[in-house]
């Protein structure tokens, strides 16, 4: 068996042949006419950016939020203490009993001027720099109390297992 090859002509190209397969998909073309020649655009250097503004700041500012007490009926009561919120009608008159920030937990009247502290550092909701840290207070017993001495207890390895420190007693 043999096969005949064909020779294309020069200006035709493989792309050209694959559009053809396509043509009804895209408007009509004109596969065997090239395209123009043009002479290279001159590249030019892109516009020069204006210098980079400085960098901007964090938003150290406190996000408010509002303490509510709202009376409501007791079919939507269930509701909220089911779903955990509920629609209040339109008018409906809240009474604020705090007005804090949502980050650092401190109130409106204290910190309304200055930055958010949850923003800059969270060391104020955990007590503060933990290195230095008070040492835990012995409590004193009452005047009239006597203390006895126990046994040390093992809470460690399989022998605090078989004594019933990790586990139940039978």
């Amino acid at each position: 068996m043999t096969t005949a090859t064909v020779p294309l002509p020069a200006a035709t190209s493989r792309s050209q042949l694959q559009e053809s397969l396509f043509a009804w998909l895209e408007p009509k073309m004109a596969l065997a006419v090239p395209a123009p020649e043009t002479e290279p655009e001159q590249k030019t250097a892109p516009p020069a950016e204006p210098p980079a503004a400085e960098e901007e700041a964090p938003d150290l500012s406190h996000v408010w939020v509002v303490a509510a007490e709202v009376e409501v009926a007791p079919k939507i009561a269930s509701v909220a203490d089911y779903r955990g919120s509920f629609k209040a009608a339109a008018g409906l008159r809240v009474d604020a009993l705090e007005v804090y920030c949502k980050g650092c937990r401190r109130p409106y009247d204290e910190v309304k001027g200055d930055d958010c502290a949850a923003k800059i550092d969270n060391t104020h909701l955990i007590g503060g720099d933990q290195t230095r840290r008070a040492k835990r207070k012995i409590p004193t017993p009452p005047p009239n109390a006597r203390i006895i001495r126990g046994g040390t207890i093992n809470r460690q390895g399989i022998s605090a297992y078989v004594s019933g420190v990790s586990r139940p007693k039978r």
